[in-house]
């Protein structure tokens, strides 16, 4: 296994024993968007949330959600390029709870420690309407069968 893919295993075991241990580097309740669901089929929450992703996420994980190239190995500063958000990608590996965590506090909040990502933190620049909007516009793409695996995700996780 190469050493980005080492890394990348490592990363989710960190996301996985975070949620797991109740690690409040998250304020509390700050999991998920309160009252707002990642309803990928809701069209007006699709809608706003096409907009989001094309405005604020889009630069770095394409406009068809198709992430950077090469996005498995590391660049020349050591940090990992954009991920796909499409099925081809490990976004919905994760739980909406984890999704909307790591898009509003970033992925050290998450992780508990430090993380070299160029992801940037949307806590104060995104509202959680807007986070959950962006999030949902992605699910919506995702084939029915990816959508039900990570839906399994959300009713084991809560969320």
């Amino acid at each position: 296994m190469s050493l980005s893919r080492w890394t990348a295993v490592i990363l989710a075991a960190l996301v996985v024993g975070w949620y797991l241990m109740g690690d409040r580097s998250v304020p509390e309740g700050g999991l998920g968007p309160e009252g707002v669901l990642l309803d990928a089929d809701d069209r007006g929450l699709v809608a706003k949330g096409w907009h989001v992703y094309a405005e604020n996420c889009a630069s770095c994980h394409g406009a068809n959600l198709e992430g950077q190239p090469d996005w498995r190995v590391r660049n020349a500063d050591g940090r990992l390029p954009a991920p796909p958000h499409d099925a081809t990608g490990h976004t919905w590996h994760h739980s909406d709870k984890v999704l909307f965590a790591l898009t509003k506090y970033g992925a050290a909040a998450v992780a508990g420690q430090p993380v070299e990502t160029d992801m940037p933190v949307y806590n104060g620049v995104l509202s959680d309407q807007e986070i959950a909007a962006a999030l949902a516009y992605i699910k919506s793409t995702w084939p029915a069968d990816i959508r039900a695996k990570q839906e399994m995700l959300n009713e084991r996780e809560g969320g």
